[in-house]
């Protein structure tokens, strides 16, 4: 089983996140923050991973440091749980459809962090989630995961469907790049190293 688990304390949060990436999309979070738990649970089960997420953040402040701390927490986790990276498609695209809205998702597992991000017109908050942090959430779990990371809305009208369509391609997208190919002997790659 390949399993992370990360535990990341600062004067702002303290961030408790497991995953695992052979799991079967179970989830147990708790951030305070009702979207984001919604969001993350999402995520976790289309992508296939069990998830355990407990963070407390100054959300007396806002909710940027709790989330940005669990996406650097669970970039971490996923980085750790992957190991060697032996075997694995390394490659993930996926586009998905949430009502009106249209979202793609796609990565490379590659050593070299990178985001970006193409997703215009949100509304400010859904529910008690600042919609600016799905950006810093992203870029959080992609510099501490080492992944190359586009997420981009096509088109859309309501601001819950295109969030909840990045997360969920986001899952989508993840499990097809951690999936074993047994075409592939050792790293994905023609350097020998990602």
């Amino acid at each position: 089983m390949r399993i992370g688990k990360i535990f990341r304390e600062t004067k702002e949060t303290k961030v408790e996140v497991e995953i695992n990436l052979d799991g079967g999309g179970n989830s147990s979070v708790e951030t305070g923050i009702g979207f984001f738990n919604h969001m993350l649970t999402l995520f976790a089960a289309h992508g296939q991973f069990d998830l355990n997420v407990k963070c407390v953040g100054d959300l007396d402040v806002d909710g940027h440091h709790s989330v940005e701390d669990i996406g650097i927490s669970l970039g971490a986790a996923f980085k750790s749980a992957l190991g060697d990276k032996c075997g694995i498609a390394r490659y993930g695209t996926f586009f998905l459809p949430m009502d009106e809205s249209l979202a793609l998702v796609s990565l490379d597992i590659s050593g070299r962090p990178f985001l970006v991000y193409e997703v215009d017109k949100l509304a400010p908050m859904i529910g008690n989630f600042d919609t600016e942090l799905v950006e810093e959430f992203l870029r959080a779990f992609a510099f501490n995961s080492g992944i190359t990371l586009h997420a981009k809305i096509f088109y859309g009208k309501n601001s819950h469907h295109k969030v909840e369509a990045i997360f969920k391609a986001l899952g989508h997208a993840l499990r097809i790049a951690v999936s074993h190919d047994e075409k592939v002997q050792g790293i994905p790659s023609t350097k020998g190293v990602l």
